[in-house]
């Protein structure tokens, strides 16, 4: 859809807020919203946290973010007069690139799903008000340091070694649910289906959040995805059941029937920790295919799917309810965060 006023403002204001997040230099998108405005300063206030947030992860990572770049894909614009209501999602590939290797940038995507009211003042657009689920809006205040003296990551996991490990007559169809999980992205760049999810399966993203149905997908779906049996608790019949698309409910089938084990749980540095049972740390032992939760307060608040590791080992997860693309594992959580390793039995 395009719109003689509106398409151009929207270009210019999404491209100026992505190289924000190489930036971080809030002055250069100010001019976009109205300052006397409360909801105009708190979507600035928006943006600027989440680019602190992606900033102050890098530096704690030891990476440095170097480019950002996204396409805006506007579904809906109402135009009464000064007023413009938009509907769009915008997908943004992310690069980084670690010290030891400048040469080789390393790639993840987000998408996320814009709602936003524009005003008209002075002959000029401005952002009046928007909301959208984001992957990375966290308190950088909080987020835990890399722990020095760890052990070396996981090297990349070879292809050909992968196609012999996870192929072949086994229940769960590991290759085929990390192409699931990403042809299925959603708006995240990378993923596939036009950045539709399955249309197979409801979105239950505005009803409390879609991570634990599309992860259920990923490990059920019995044409595309990891082919794992549905029994009478954990289905997809026109709805999914509770044990398919409530977080709680879906570990507790996980870990009680027989689809997977508990590799570990604790905080960022506890699942990282050497141990006895776990010499180079619990997260080292999680296989493309598995699943990692992430608990606040007690209860799970997302599930992400492992899809493969970076060059230098670090860990990618995808998932819907801020859609993620072979996102590093961490990214979009702090130190208040209980991480869940479950393995899926194959």
């Amino acid at each position: 859809m395009y719109d003689p006023e509106i398409t151009p403002f929207l270009y210019k204001l999404f491209n100026d807020r992505n190289q924000l997040l190489i930036t971080n230099q809030p002055q250069s998108i100010k001019k976009y919203y109205l300052t006397d405005e409360k909801a105009s300063v708190f979507a600035l206030q928006h943006e600027v946290v989440r680019s602190q947030y992606l900033t102050t992860w890098a530096t704690k990572r030891g990476v440095k973010i170097v480019n950002a770049i996204g396409a805006n894909h506007i579904e809906r614009i109402d135009k009464p007069g000064n007023i413009a209501r938009v509907h769009l999602y915008e997908t943004v590939k992310i690069s980084y690139i670690y010290p030891n290797s400048p040469d080789k940038p390393q790639f993840f995507g987000i998408g996320t799903r814009h709602r936003m009211k524009l005003k008209k003042v002075n002959d000029e657009w401005f952002v009046s008000r928007e909301s959208y689920i984001d992957p990375i809006e966290e308190d950088y205040s909080f987020i835990p340091s890399t722990i020095e003296n760890m052990p070396e990551h996981i090297p990349s996991y070879n292809p050909e070694e992968y196609r012999k490990v996870y192929t072949g007559n086994r229940r769960y169809k590991r290759e085929k649910a990390i192409i699931y999980a990403i042809k299925y992205a959603g708006a995240a760049w990378g993923a596939g289906n036009n950045h539709r999810y399955n249309p197979k399966y409801k979105d239950f993203t505005y009803m409390g959040g879609d991570c634990t149905n599309f992860a259920s997908q990923v490990l059920g779906d019995p044409q595309e995805g990891g082919g794992l049996p549905m029994n009478s608790q954990w289905y997809y019949q026109g709805s999914g059941s509770k044990a398919w698309v409530h977080t709680d409910s879906f570990k507790k089938h996980l870990l009680t029937n027989g689809y997977g084990h508990l590799i570990a749980e604790g905080s960022f540095s506890e699942v990282q920790q050497p141990t006895k049972v776990n010499p180079k740390g619990a997260l080292a032992r999680l296989q493309p295919g598995d699943l990692i939760g992430y608990e606040l307060k007690g209860n799970i608040d997302h599930f992400s799917i492992v899809v493969g590791r970076d060059d230098n080992g670090y860990v990618l997860v995808n998932s819907h309810t801020g859609d993620r693309n072979q996102v590093p594992w961490d990214l979009g959580w702090d130190n208040k965060t209980k991480f869940i390793l479950i393995h899926i039995n194959d």
